[in-house]
């Protein structure tokens, strides 16, 4: 188990960039570019309401339709705006390791509290090239704290807790983004790499269930939304008090599941349009949700209790 660390009973790992952190929506403008002004006063709102940290140009922030360029003005956006209040990391991930070693030396010198590296995606590394990509990464930029990314749903394939273990030996792998969709992720990781990798769900749904098992905290869509209410769950959580953190998982569930009925960012696009916030369609081949998807989740916002 190379890098573990003995396990303190029930004790889940520190926090690095906070609880609760949200994958932010990119906004787009009418004529599809940018809107860097909009993306600034979603920020400040979000940290307003339960987010510790922020994720740009993630997978919720549409990364894969953004040119290199639009990210890097999209970050220096919002670090003007909540800069000092709240982490930061810039998602640096890319099936082309040149690119993400680039990306990620870009975030550092733009002032990135962490980089989110997702596992390399179509071109299905093995175990050793899924090492040798990460570690190229880590090495490029040591100063810069990176959170590995694992989504095997849109990736294709899946970096194993062994092969995360054999990075723990470069000190800046201090994180672990967990969307494979099972608890057993996070036992898996914890019993290999020890307290010192702090993991986080990747999917508000499970954000109490990986809890449970060890996980820190959450990298969270539906914080869009009800960010005061998932911070309320993980702190009920962390102060024991299991009644009222199975109470608000139960009461946000609807949305969670709404939230992810097409692929993200559809949904939460137009929920943050029904709630005021004119963030743009997505951009193609994503498309705008369909009245049916907008249907559910009008219900949805409507039942959520305020905050």
């Amino acid at each position: 188990m190379s890098g573990a660390s003995p396990l303190s009973p029930g004790a889940p790992s520190p926090a690095p960039f906070g609880r609760v952190i949200t994958a932010m929506v990119t906004p787009f403008a009418a004529d599809g570019s940018l809107d860097l002004e909009l993306a600034a006063r979603l920020a400040s709102h979000l940290v307003d309401h339960g987010s510790d940290g922020l994720v740009l140009s993630g997978t919720t922030g549409e990364s894969p339709t953004l040119s290199w360029e639009e990210e890097h003005r999209l970050f220096a956006a919002v670090k003007q705006a909540v800069g000092g209040r709240a982490s930061l990391i810039a998602g640096c991930g890319s099936n082309s390791t040149a690119e993400a070693v680039a990306a990620t030396r870009q975030a550092a010198a733009l002032g990135a509290d962490a980089a989110l590296v997702v596992v390399p995606y179509y071109n299905k590394p093995p175990q050793e090239g899924l090492e040798a990509h990460f570690r190229a990464v880590a090495e490029a930029a040591p100063e810069l704290p990176l959170m590995l990314y694992n989504i095997p749903g849109r990736t294709g394939t899946s970096i194993s807790a062994d092969t995360t273990a054999r990075l723990m030996d470069l000190p800046n792998v201090a994180s672990f983004k967990a969307a494979s969709g099972t608890t057993e992720e996070v036992s898996q990781l914890r019993a290999a790499c020890g307290e010192r990798l702090a993991i986080y769900s990747g999917d508000d749904a499970l954000t109490l269930p990986m809890l449970a098992v060890g996980a820190v905290g959450v990298v969270s869509v539906a914080s869009h939304l009800a960010g005061v209410q998932i911070q309320r769950l993980v702190q009920a959580f962390l102060a024991g008090d299991q009644a009222t953190a199975l109470a608000l998982h139960e009461q946000l569930l609807p949305l969670c599941k709404a939230l992810f009925c097409t692929t993200n960012p559809i949904p939460v696009k137009a929920a943050l349009e029904l709630s005021g916030w004119a963030v743009g369609a997505p951009r193609l081949p994503l498309v705008s949700a369909n009245d049916d998807v907008r249907t559910r989740l009008t219900t949805v916002l409507a039942a959520l209790r305020p905050t």
